[in-house]
């Protein structure tokens, strides 16, 4: 079984939505092979919380607005780290960067196949790797102006 067109036209407009709010690394998998419960994850991170929400904000707005559908269930937006967005044919999991390399989703989902994605998501990959190194170099540089 694979993910239904509709899954499909979720998941691209949530990609799109996150990229436009300058997501890092979205990727998305078909995952109905392996679970009853949805078709399709797709998963984005930002640099800090604010990031985050906005990102969730967006996606929200954008699939409400273009494809008519609200999600069934949001969690985890008091603390913005984490948040998901339940569309029963999709799941959306916005993290915060720190969040991404922890719980590390696409080791549990690498199996599974890649939904191709907008090119402007596609284009965000790698980037929350040099988001890290630009604010360690700077961080670094703060330290050595202060000694």
């Amino acid at each position: 079984m694979t993910a239904t067109d509709r899954s499909l036209e979720l998941t691209r407009a949530a990609a799109q939505a996150a990229a436009d709010k300058l997501a890092h690394d979205i990727i998305a998998y078909d995952v109905s092979d392996v679970l009853s419960i949805t078709d399709a994850f797709l998963v984005a991170s930002a640099p800090n919380d604010r990031q985050v929400k906005a990102i969730v904000d967006a996606i929200e707005e954008h699939l409400l607005q273009e494809l008519d559908t609200k999600p069934v269930r949001r969690e985890g937006e008091r603390d913005g780290r984490w948040v998901l967005l339940d569309y029963v044919d999709i799941v959306v999991h916005v993290q915060h960067s720190e969040e991404r390399v922890f719980y590390a989703l696409e080791r549990l989902w690498k199996d599974c196949p890649e939904i191709e994605l907008p090119a402007d998501a596609v284009a965000t990959r790698g980037k929350g790797a040099a988001h890290a190194e630009a604010a360690e170099a700077a961080a670094v540089a703060a330290e050595r102006e202060d000694a």
